[in-house]
């Protein structure tokens, strides 16, 4: 009979580690149903109800007056300490966007003044020679002699008729 015995362990071990995770799957979900019964259970239960309401009514006051006695002791409560964390996140995150902005404009700056500064002066030059030619080329019209205007010619008055 042991010799029988054997090829079934054997074959047991094979199907179980084929079917180990649909064992370890099936139960999961028996231990969770039966959880959620006795969670069931315990909350239909009047004397748990109350005893849990009770105790959730006893942490709430509870943390009010460790509030009121930390307020009456000028120390931050928790939540005043999470509220100036977010508070304190908020400025940090506006701060660099105030730097990334000034960082960009610095670029543009300097981008402008390198525009500036390179030697495009040949332009510049060639512009002035020829606004410098038509203010002569104005000034021949205007006056085409040598000589200047004479003083009694320089304010004429135009009357109307």
């Amino acid at each position: 009979m042991a010799a029988r015995a054997a090829p079934m362990v054997l074959y047991a071990r094979r199907v179980d580690e084929g079917s180990e995770q649909t064992f370890v799957d099936r139960l999961s979900r028996q231990g969770e149903e039966a959880l959620g019964k006795v969670a069931e259970e315990l909350v239909a239960n009047p004397v748990v109800n109350r005893a849990l309401s009770g105790a959730f009514e006893a942490r709430e006051k509870a943390v009010h007056a460790q509030e009121a006695a930390m307020g009456a002791l000028n120390i931050p409560s928790a939540a005043d300490i999470e509220r100036l964390t977010r508070r304190l996140r908020s400025v940090s995150q506006r701060l660099e966007g105030i730097e990334d902005a000034l960082d960009r404009l610095e670029d543009q700056a300097g981008r402008a003044a390198t525009a500036a500064a390179k030697p495009s002066s040949d332009g510049v030059e060639a512009r002035l020679d020829e606004i410098g030619r038509d203010i002569a080329a104005l000034r021949q019209a205007v006056a085409p002699g040598s000589e200047p205007v004479p003083r009694a010619q320089e304010r004429l008055t135009v009357t109307e008729q």
